[in-house]
């Protein structure tokens, strides 16, 4: 590429980045040519070696102190990075296993960890330096600004017009993540697109001379995009108008963490047990090394002119690096059962993911519960609006680095012809020229697209949007609730609409929740249109809650300000990754804007169902029972009918078993109003501690409960009134184990330092007596402080062996054991999964709880089978030896079968073992979003 020595401030490329699992591409354009370059990535791919590639493998090698030298790893461009990145990368993972940083794009789209925590490498040893998914993300787009930057000095990339691609099942998190790592990487702000638009948007640049002849015979064009850790599908329509074709994308499949990733792990997994001289199962570090090396063979066994066979090889680590090796063979007809017929299995057009109880997580990642990708691509088209021969393609995109083996291609051609009605003509494969640069010079496609170079595909929404008015009064009424229309049907992407029409008013600083309702039904509305929405037409969607303060952008909520209410007016717009942003513009103050965005993707059938439940109807008589007790006005209530409240409220809603999550939070709110008068008496308070836990347990599941964790922190400080009574602690122990899933890890770590000298056994000298009066209710204190799973690892292994000293002792409470099972679970019930106690930390534990009588201590019992429990990933996982010995124990001691069940394999627990674990019944319908609820592939047979 030219390059000139005059620096230039304003744009001269178009940049399309695809930021992929295992590779990261680069192409561009000049803004005054049309012709698309892949842009060379200069990096390390050899000791003291710097060569142009054209792709940068996502890859991240810490190497250990002193183990390379600065000579080779130098770079043209001045660095700070410590880390190996790219072609070398991969090398130094395949020879030094726990050391390789791999598929972060798929860490930053995993709900179950924090994703801005250091937790790369995976299960790594503690001497190995660790990234978050965030960090190791940015850093690649770093190194590609450098090399940019180095070989266009006169055109920094932060001054270029960007676009970054994104899976298109990507949630709105990993999207603003994803953005994130852009900005630390020092890009300026960007554009995304979906990745297999873009590849659609390639294939279209490079046909624009004779697109409408070549699109012709198309009406419904299938992108399958399958790369390395992602399974991405999307449906383009396809219409000739004026002879020109009109492009609109109307179905994205959902997430699904499925890809070459999976392939490769399937491959190392089948491999295991066959290495030569495996007398026992690989670490999680050694099965990282293998898969690498799996995946290296399966590129070599499906090329076209690859071998028959080759020979895997997993080497030793450190001082029999060599002699420590093991071998075994694989073939090109393993690798053609175990992912042609394993990934891509021909199946009816009626077939649907099979979910298994339980699956594998290897390496911390919830893989999809089904490999098969052609299941899940029979039902994303089933899902598709019109009758069944409306639904399948006529043409097929393929894209991900996956379809570079033509068996797999082919297996997937046949398979959508398999559907397709007699005589119907075979399913058109459209040809990519560059497969694995596909995506990157589509999004640069795409932003010529955007001005008017080539056609564009517009995001045309198959669905009408409507924000409810008066939905409550109207259900209530029995009456169709009013909407007015935010986006009606075809609305064109990235053009925000101004509702000048109507006018609201804003309540800031407290709750506010705005309700939505969609609709296939063209009604012919438009933006601003106030129309009755009839059921059987409209589908209630689930609300979005927040609180909305005075400094707008703000994200901070931990204090709410002054209610007050301003007068506004909407802008819509549906942004070009498939969501509805809507701004609140202040009427008197345009600058000010509230700026909320709305999903609209999934199933809205299914989540819609909440937001369309009536309040309970004697909710207003329970607020006003709590009024009583907690109101305003000291009222003439004797100490009976306080103490009788919970009772009263369940006469009126039911047992309180069933009390849902909108009931249980209505209830909390009239009772957090009243929190000032909870000093009243001792009753009072104690009792106020009794519903508001309840009500607000487990802390999460609700919209706005970070909101209301904030205000109930508040309450931590000041403490206890009425602390002479050990009822009272007991109560106050118990309101924050209920709600401890709402407290972030600060917080957890800041009561657990105000209570530690009371964890400590009797007589123990580690933490010295805090000032002021004695706290009491110790039993509950234990309870309370063993639910605190977002401690760091120092602070549980320090509780855990102050549990251990108690324990000793045989009139210790039994709620000791389940503190000490809860501590070291395997699986946490709602925190990152990093903050497990490592294996090797609390096979001490199990130990001790081997040593007891299970037949007549049966809390020891459960407790050891949450430490023992299986969960796939071998990172978190007890040797196998010794989950044998657990489950062995259990049997004999006849213990519940389903506790030496989730020892022996991955299982979701029932609704009995869940509330033992949690030691609280969840709120009806509420769902812990754990790696077990998001299970992961099931091993191939072989």
């Amino acid at each position: 590429m030219a390059t000139a020595s005059k620096p230039q401030s304003a744009a001269v490329y178009r940049v399309g980045i695809d930021l992929g699992t295992t590779h990261t591409v680069v192409a561009c354009a000049r803004l005054d040519s049309s012709e698309i370059e892949v842009f060379p990535i200069q990096q390390t791919v050899a000791a003291g070696e710097v060569a142009a590639r054209p792709m940068l493998p996502s890859l991240r090698f810490h190497p250990a102190a002193g183990a390379l030298a600065s000579a080779d790893l130098l770079l043209p461009w001045a660095s700070d990075e410590s880390a190996v990145l790219g072609a070398f990368a991969r090398e130094l993972g395949e020879q030094t296993p726990g050391r390789l940083v791999s598929s972060a794009k798929s860490w930053l789209s995993h709900q179950a960890v924090d994703r801005g925590a250091d937790i790369l490498p995976w299960g790594a040893p503690d001497e190995v330096t660790k990234i978050s998914p965030l960090a190791a993300s940015a850093s690649y787009l770093r190194h590609v600004r450098l090399a940019w930057d180095h070989a266009h000095p006169e055109a920094p990339l932060a001054k270029q017009q960007i676009v970054l691609t994104v899976p298109a099942s990507f949630d709105d998190g990993a999207r603003q993540l994803t953005l994130e790592a852009a900005r630390l990487a020092g890009l300026p702000p960007l554009l995304l697109i979906e990745e297999p638009q873009a590849a659609f948007y390639d294939w279209v640049h490079s046909h624009c001379d004779t697109l409408a002849q070549d699109l012709a015979a198309t009406r419904r064009l299938l992108v399958c995009d399958v790369g390395g850790g992602t399974t991405d599908l999307s449906l383009i329509e396809v219409e000739l108008v004026d002879g020109l074709p009109r492009l609109t994308r109307t179905g994205v499949g959902e997430h699904l963490v499925l890809g070459g990733d999976n392939m490769d792990l399937a491959l190392a997994r089948w491999i295991e047990p066959r290495l030569s001289g495996a007398a026992a199962r690989l670490s999680a570090v050694q099965l990282a090394q293998l898969t690498q090396r799996c995946r290296a063979a399966k590129e070599l066994l499906l090329s076209p002119d690859g071998p028959d066979h080759t020979t895997v090889t997993l080497l030793g680590s450190g001082s029999r690096l060599i002699g420590g090796a093991r071998s075994a063979t694989m073939s090109r007809a393993d690798v053609d059962r175990l992912l042609v017929d394993g990934f891509f299995p021909q199946v009816p057009a009626d077939a649907t993911p099979q979910r298994a109880r339980g699956g594998l997580v290897e390496f911390g990642l919830p893989y999809a519960s089904d490999a098969a990708i052609t299941r899940h691509v029979a039902a994303f088209l089933a899902r598709q609006p019109g009758a069944a021969h409306e639904k399948l393609p006529d043409t097929l995109l393929l894209n991900g680095g996956v379809f570079h083996a033509l068996p797999l291609r082919q297996r997937l051609l046949d398979t959508l012809n398999g559907w397709a009605a007699d005589g119907a003509p075979p399913i058109r494969l459209l040809e990519t020229v560059q497969l694995d640069a596909a995506v990157a010079r589509g999004a640069v496609a795409y932003a010529m697209a955007r001005d008017g170079a080539t056609p564009r595909i517009a995001g045309g929404s198959a669905r009408s949007y409507f924000l409810l008015l008066d939905g409550d009064k109207a259900q209530q009424a029995g009456k169709p609730p009013r909407g007015v229309c935010l986006l009606p049907h075809g609305a064109e992407e990235g053009q925000p609409v101004q509702l000048h029409a109507q006018r609201f008013s804003l309540r800031l600083g407290r709750p506010v929740r705005f309700h939505l309702a969609s609709s296939v039904v063209e009604v012919g509305s438009r933006p601003g249109d106030v129309i009755a929405l009839p059921p059987g037409d409209f589908i209630l969607l689930p609300p979005i809650a927040t609180v909305l303060n005075d400094r707008g952008a703000s994200e901070d909520t931990s204090n709410a300000a002054a209610s007050r209410e301003v007068l506004v007016e909407l802008s819509t717009m549906v942004t070009e990754v498939g969501t509805l942003e809507m701004s609140c513009v202040a009427i008197d103050a345009p600058q000010q804007r509230w700026r909320l965005e709305f999903q609209l993707r999934g199933e809205p059938e299914d989540s819609g169902a909440e937001a369309a439940r009536p309040p309970h109807p004697r909710l207003k008589d329970a607020v006003e029972a709590i009024g009583r007790v907690y109101g305003n006005r000291k009222q003439q209530v004797d100490a009976k009918e306080v103490r009788q409240l919970r009772a009263h409220l369940e006469r009126l809603l039911g047992n309180r078993a069933g009390w849902d999550t909108p009931l249980l939070r209505a209830l909390f709110t009239a009772l957090f109003d009243g929190a000032r008068r909870r000093r009243r008496s001792a009753l009072h308070e104690r009792l106020w501690f009794n519903l508001v836990g309840f009500t607000l347990r487990p802390g999460y599941g609700d919209p706005l409960d970070e909101w209301r964790i904030a205000q109930m922190w508040e309450l931590f400080g000041p403490g206890i009134a009425h602390s002479n009574e050990s009822q009272q602690w007991s109560e106050w122990w118990t309101l924050w184990r209920r709600i401890a899933g709402g407290l972030s890890a600060e917080q957890q770590e800041m009561v657990y330092d105000v209570i530690a000298y009371y964890l400590q056994p009797p007589g123990g000298s580690d933490i010295e007596e805090p000032e002021g009066p004695a706290m009491d209710g110790l039993d509950d204190m234990l309870r309370m402080a063993a639910s605190f799973e977002r401690l760091d690892v120092a602070r549980k292994l320090q509780f855990g062996g102050w549990l251990l000293q108690r324990l000793r002792n045989p009139k210790e409470n039994p709620h000791s054991w389940w503190a000490l099972g809860r501590l070291g679970a395997r699986q946490p019930m709602y925190a990152s999964l990093h903050h497990v106690v490592p294996p090797e930390q609390v096979q001490p534990w199990l130990e001790s709880l081997l040593g007891q009588d299970w037949t007549t201590v049966e809390p020891a019992a459960f407790a050891a089978a949450q430490i023992a429990r299986a969960t796939g990933d071998r990172a978190r996982d007890l040797p196998e030896s010794i989950r044998k010995q657990v489950a062995d124990r259990l049997d004999a001691a006849r213990a519940a079968p389903s506790w030496a069940a989730m020892v022996r394999e991955v299982t979701v627990l029932d609704e009995a073992d869940t509330r033992r674990v949690f030691g609280e019944s969840l709120p009806p319908g509420l769902r812990l979003v754990t790696t077990e609820s998001v299970s992961a592939s099931q091993p191939l047979k072989s």
